[in-house]
């Protein structure tokens, strides 16, 4: 095994093997470039030592004791154990206690000194330790008296497992981590070596060699990132499309039963101009939700089709297809534009029409779900591809449909409104559109913060809903109680049936969740769209944009426990017809926690784009999108949001390079170049780059 190949499989990491690599596995680790770059999710600080006198309940420490009494297990039932005895020092003594940790336990033997690590509890009157970490005194110590990494874990990998590969690949590899970052940006923002923060990041010796270690980490993956995505821009530059001609919608805009806002009359200009060009149109474009992205889709096929070419319409389910073919069709055949909708649950022969008519041309808009990518679907001339929801979809799969057509135009569409500053980067190798206004006459939706003193009222106001013909959404965080030790969360289908049995006698009552098939998913929201069924208790898999006018009730269980524009997201499921609606925000939180702050905030607005900035400011570091989205290569130690400054600096140098090396051809450059490929998953060619 050469030392320097990083590309080396992790099954021949020494103490890895064959089985235990199927394990590394599930977590994405394949070779030693992998594992490394596994950074650690938290930290434990192990390093305090204290006397045994000094121990208060609550404490995690560690104390360095003696084994003095006895060692006994017992089993009260079959398959538990309990193995207890007590530990002194010098100052005084604790009781240790282990569950289900036989074979571990015998390694203790009574008489020798060890340290113990784990948190401090009072039983009795008396003070111990339950399932603690342990280790010799023997001048050999790893799992104590330092800062720890925690790391996320797989079946069949233990924390020790994970750890101990990563000190051999470090104690191996590390000395031949190419350095990426030019020596000149290196010194400039005083960026430590690669080797030493690699070390660092995983082992530290100290928080503050922790923190120079993930400044440079985290200054070295945005570096990549925006040298990537200017890379990904300048690419598009070269590339030639279908240049269309200067074309008149107002037929289309006139003709429709309501009169298009103003901003959705400036983003159709802007996709218009981009039609125009030769440059291919890769516009996003952001909406409220209930802005009315769909008119602005539907605007951009009419252009295309005016001008001889075919359209294309991606969505994320069934469902969703199914409303906008719905929604679409008859107003576009005003217009002499045939739309046609391909769903992976219609039958094979209706497939084939589908199929052979767009092929032929004679479909103006296919609309569909992904079956539209499939290999056996042709297009005559495809120009214009739309992907709504696009954080649903990954990029190859929104390059599998581009692929249909000779660099078609592509627009997509996003619900979920991102502070300006924040979209300009995350959407980097994108134009950036926004529907910042609604159009009028939409009600405002009724949000009302509901602790469990007034459950009762609240569901008898539902009820209430129900009975006058309305429909209403109830939305839980979990689908099973075990995934979740809070028992007070809320699970889907045991929830379910205890409201039909209670405060919703007599009315149908279905659940949904993501464990579900998707036929079935289809299947109960087709029947909650009908009207056949009157509530739908779920999980947030209703997000996605499905119409459903007359629903008026949005309840959320634990509202604490979702983002602030999660519950935003949310809340626009309904007041999508002519009836007042309302949210229920179920939650027993003190208006001045943070979780409070953020529902508060939500009370008092419906403009997503403050949410989403009031979001940022309150959630601080983490996944403000709660998933990964947008199709941009997953960041592995660095965030959007708590690296603002960094990525700021990041994007400035990387502008600089862009400009004076575009191929990334310069010696000291082919590293980078590299590192994009690796990230962006894009062919390495010359071409590419130039």
């Amino acid at each position: 095994m050469m030392k320097s190949d990083l590309n080396t499989g992790i099954r021949y990491l020494k103490g890895v093997g064959e089985k235990r690599a199927e394990a590394f596995a599930k977590l994405g680790i394949y070779t030693v470039s992998d594992l490394l770059n596994y950074f650690p999710r938290d930290y434990e600080d192990r390093r305090n030592t204290l006397q045994i006198s000094k121990l208060r309940a609550g404490d995690k420490v560690c104390i360095n004791a003696w084994v003095s009494s006895d060692i006994k297990t017992r089993s009260p039932r079959r398959g538990f154990s309990v193995t207890e005895f007590r530990a002194v020092d010098e100052t005084g003594g604790v009781n240790i206690v282990f569950f289900n940790q036989k074979y571990s336990v015998e390694k203790l033997r009574a008489g020798n000194r060890y340290f113990f690590f784990g948190k401090v509890e009072e039983r009795n009157g008396r003070l111990s330790m339950t399932n603690p970490t342990f280790e010799s005194d023997d001048g050999t110590r790893q799992k104590t008296g330092a800062i720890l990494p925690i790391y996320g874990l797989s079946a069949g990998l233990s924390a020790d497992m994970l750890r101990s590969a990563m000190r051999m690949a470090l104690s191996e590899f590390s000395a031949h981590i190419p350095e990426t970052i030019p020596e000149d940006i290196r010194r400039k923002y005083k960026l430590a070596h690669v080797g030493y923060s690699y070390r660092e990041i995983h082992f530290p010796q100290s928080f503050e060699e922790l923190e120079i270690a993930k400044r440079r980490l985290v200054f070295e993956e945005l570096f990549i990132l925006s040298l990537g995505l200017m890379h990904l821009r300048g690419r598009r530059d070269n590339e030639h499309g279908i240049a269309m001609k200067d074309t008149d919608f107002s037929a289309f805009s006139d003709s429709l039963p309501f009169k298009l806002t103003n901003a959705q009359l400036r983003v159709v200009g802007e996709i218009a101009n981009d039609l125009k060009g030769v440059r291919p149109m890769n516009r996003i474009v952001q909406g409220d939700v209930g802005s009315g992205k769909t008119a602005v889709a539907a605007a951009a096929a009419y252009l295309a089709q005016k001008n001889g070419f075919q359209s294309a319409l991606m969505v994320p389910t069934e469902i969703l297809a199914e409303q906008h073919y719905l929604s679409l069709r008859d107003e576009l055949a005003k217009h002499g534009i045939t739309c046609e909708l391909l769903c992976g649950s219609m039958k094979a022969a209706e497939k084939r029409r589908v199929k052979e008519l767009c092929k032929s041309g004679s479909v103006d808009l296919l609309i569909g779900t992904h079956a539209i990518i499939s290999e056996d679907v042709e297009f005559k001339n495809l120009a214009l591809m739309i992907v709504d929801e696009q954080h649903r979809f990954g990029v190859r799969q929104r390059a599998s449909l581009a692929a249909k057509g000779n660099n078609p135009h592509q627009l997509v569409m996003s619900a979920t409104p991102i502070p300006r500053s924040l979209a300009l980067i995350m959407y980097g190798d994108l134009d950036i559109s926004v529907i910042d206004e609604l159009p009028p006459g939409r009600l405002p939706v009724d949000t009302l913060i509901v602790n469990d003193s007034k459950r009762a009222d609240a569901y008898g106001f539902i009820k209430k809903q129900l009975d006058s013909g309305h429909q209403a959404y109830i939305v839980c965080p979990l689908i099973e109680t075990e995934e979740d030790d809070d028992t007070e969360l809320r699970s889907v289908e045991k929830f379910c049936d205890e409201l039909s049995k209670t405060a919703f006698v007599g009315k149908n009552v279905e659940f949904l969740h993501g464990k579900m098939k998707q036929k079935e998913k289809d299947a109960v929201m087709r029947r909650f769209v009908s009207g056949e069924v009157s509530a739908i208790v779920s999980t947030t898999v209703i997000e996605v944009g499905v119409n459903v006018p007359n629903a008026t009730v949005m309840a959320i269980e634990n509202a604490e426990r979702f983002g602030l524009s999660q519950l935003h997201q949310l809340r626009g499921r309904v007041g999508r017809g002519k009836e007042k609606s309302y949210c229920i925000l179920f939650s027993n939180v003190t208006r001045f926690s943070t979780a409070g702050e953020r529902l508060s905030a939500l009370k008092a607005t419906s403009d997503g784009f403050k949410i989403s900035e009031e979001d940022l400011k309150l959630r601080g570091p983490g996944d403000f999108f709660g998933t990964r989205q947008h199709g941009l290569p997953e960041l592995r130690i660095a965030s959007f949001m708590s690296d603002m400054k960094i990525l700021e600096a990041a994007k400035k140098e990387a502008a600089k390079i862009a400009e004076e090396d575009r191929g990334l051809e310069n010696p000291e450059h082919i590293r980078l170049r590299e590192r994009i490929v690796s990230m962006f998953n894009v062919e390495e060619n010359k071409n590419s780059f130039n």
